[in-house]
């Protein structure tokens, strides 16, 4: 493989993230890396992207179809590939790129459930054990990296024992919403309320430093034009201790996204908002009255992307000594946030009834 100048990577996907996300955002940090190709199942929608692509990157080509798939998987010049695909075909394109010698950025959820995740971990490891080199398999959680969540794990550590958790999370996917009609999501285990809630679990995780242990939770079907369940209601429990609330409408007239943790000498809160551009506000009280609040720009896709380019650099560098990736990007993390959303789906199917969370 190559090991001189930047990497040179492939997309496997050419969807809508990949067009409105990937796409502008590997374009700010295209000095990191060249951009090989672009694959799709169709060769109009691998065109789609391909046209996008070239404003930034000139030399990129299309790919499509099983042969084009083959080409990426067998070409040495590619070094990392991100995997932008339907939820239930990731995994195993995910698996056939990691065995052809490549480093592998997924997008997230990590898999359509633990079963899946647990085959996909051992398979991963005997991979591994053959591969000259480490291997990298990453899976794309960006809000592991949003500056406002980075910021806050530092300030809860300030603020005391934690008492109480609140996340609440009311959606908005709704028909003007681009990924309402997406039909992986609408077939999925979990549908929605799956794919989505990963991210609310990572920032919680993240936010509180420790894994969520037993849950319980009810769910219901409301809104019929979305895949049941499209409402959660759940208790769950940390292994600090501490318990807490999640509640997530899939679609909600009143979008809002919040994570608050009250602890004893203080209370952080993170909320959605905007201020001339997306991002989160910040709000910290303390134990004296007094209250800060900040606000911080999304920019949580750039940051896992560039963490990602950056590790597959360094383990190409370092190739004889063991390379330590960053850990907000392993697999095992998004199998972890998997876990807890499977076992509040599990508990809502039995009424509510307490379940333990899968460890990995």
């Amino acid at each position: 493989m190559a090991t001189k100048g930047p990497p040179e990577i492939a997309i496997v996907g050419a969807g809508i993230f990949v067009k409105t996300q990937y796409l502008p955002r590997l374009s700010e940090i295209s000095h990191l890396f060249h951009l090989k190709a672009i694959w799709s199942r169709s060769q109009e929608s691998a065109t789609a992207a391909v046209e996008i692509a070239r404003k930034h990157f000139p030399g990129v080509e299309c790919k499509f179809g099983d042969n084009g798939l083959d080409d990426i998987i067998r070409d040495p010049s590619i070094t990392a590939v991100t995997v932008v695909l339907a939820g239930q075909n990731q995994v195993d394109i995910s698996l056939r790129l990691l065995k052809a010698g490549k480093h592998v950025l997924q997008e997230k959820p990590a898999a359509s459930c633990t079963s899946e995740l647990e085959n996909a971990l051992s398979s991963y490891k005997s991979i591994s054990a053959d591969a000259p080199g480490q291997l990298i398999w990453s899976v794309a959680e960006n809000y592991r990296f949003e500056p406002a969540l980075v910021e806050c794990k530092k300030l809860i550590a300030g603020i005391g024992k934690m008492m109480s958790i609140q996340v609440i999370i009311e959606g908005s996917m709704n028909s003007s919403n681009p990924y309402f009609s997406s039909s992986w999501r609408r077939n999925f285990t979990g549908g929605f309320i799956l794919d989505m809630g990963v991210h609310f679990i990572a920032g919680l995780r993240m936010l509180v430093g420790c894994e969520v242990v037993s849950v319980s939770a009810m769910t219901s079907h409301v809104d019929l034009t979305l895949p049941p369940p499209d409402n959660i209601s759940s208790v769950f429990h940390l292994e600090n201790g501490c318990s807490g609330v999640f509640v997530m409408v899939v679609s909600s007239r009143t979008p809002k996204t919040l994570w608050r943790v009250v602890s004893l000498n203080g209370t952080l809160q993170i909320e959605r908002g905007f201020q001339g551009q997306h991002g989160y506000l910040v709000s910290l009280y303390g134990a004296d009255g007094q209250s800060k609040t900040s606000f911080f720009p999304f920019s949580g896709v750039t940051e896992e992307l560039k963490a990602f380019i950056n590790d597959v650099s360094e383990s190409t560098l370092k190739k004889g000594s063991q390379y330590v990736a960053e850990h907000r990007l392993s697999f095992v993390e998004g199998a972890r946030d998997v876990a807890v959303l499977e076992a509040m789906l599990e508990s809502g199917a039995k009424q509510g009834e307490l379940v333990h969370v899968k460890k990995f």
